[in-house]
């Protein structure tokens, strides 16, 4: 089997897993839109990165760690509501970016192109979906407590300002990563859909993270595969893919959860 292939496969996997897990947080917290939306922020970074000539993660990565902090410090300082702070952010961020992302880099820019992965690639984006991972394992009972309720959270000695920095930095870990992946336009729909759909299903946490994860992975592969064969972008499969997974999900619900 050909060694790029593996490649894809593993980095698809260990991305989508660590995507799903960030999503299951992100709707517990109701906050969809407002990660669709912080995934564009890359944009600019993801600009400047292909100017000077350095990888497109690491310019991606700063901008969003500098726009996830500003938003973090801005929400606890103003009166203005997080969804609101990511809105101006974002469309900052979009004008920035298609000023300044060359022409012919666009489209691998906002879907992804994940048969360009290079080694150095590879072992990155493990390593660190790795530390992603394990960190949300680590706090994932104090985190998903603070998403329904900050009150009771805090009434327990849960620092929540802080907790809620943990989580929107490793969001924005998540989004730098899946930009290869599924591209700065799709890559909210990559932390939201395997997440909506486990929650159409299950009631437990642990569940919700557990199919998360493994419709996640699935709608990964099924991407991956298809692309290798057909030689359609992965990204956009990847959304289809979980998009009709989605859909027998709400069947079920149906069915099952009258």
């Amino acid at each position: 089997m050909d060694i790029n292939f593996l490649q894809q496969l593993s980095v698809g996997i260990f991305i989508s897993a660590a995507a799903s897990l960030l999503g299951v947080f992100a709707i517990l917290k109701r906050m969809s839109l407002v990660g669709d939306a912080l995934t564009h922020v890359a944009l600019p970074g993801i600009a400047l990165a292909l100017f000077f000539k350095i990888n497109p993660f690491l310019g991606a990565l700063s901008f969003l760690l500098i726009a996830t902090i500003g938003v973090w410090l801005l929400e606890y300082q103003s009166n203005l509501s997080v969804d609101t702070l990511v809105g101006i952010f974002f469309t900052a961020s979009l004008a920035v970016g298609a000023l300044f992302i060359p022409e012919l880099d666009i489209l691998e820019a906002l879907f992804g192109d994940i048969s360009k992965i290079t080694h150095t690639d590879f072992i990155i984006s493990i390593l660190l979906s790795l530390v992603l991972i394990i960190v949300l394992l680590a706090i994932h009972k104090k985190l998903a407590l603070h998403m329904v309720s900050q009150d009771m959270a805090s009434s327990i000695g849960i620092k929540s300002k802080q907790l809620e920095l943990v989580y929107l930095l490793l969001f924005a870990l998540g989004v730098a990563l899946g930009i290869k992946f599924a591209g700065a336009l799709l890559m909210g729909a990559l932390v939201i859909i395997p997440a909506a759909t486990a929650k159409n299903i299950t009631r437990s946490l642990h569940g919700f993270m557990l199919l998360s994860v493994i419709f996640g992975i699935s709608s990964a592969v099924s991407g991956i595969y298809i692309d290798s064969i057909y030689n359609y972008p992965a990204g956009p499969l990847f959304i289809l893919t979980g998009t009709l997974i989605f859909i027998v999900s709400l069947i079920w619900r149906a069915v099952f959860r009258k």
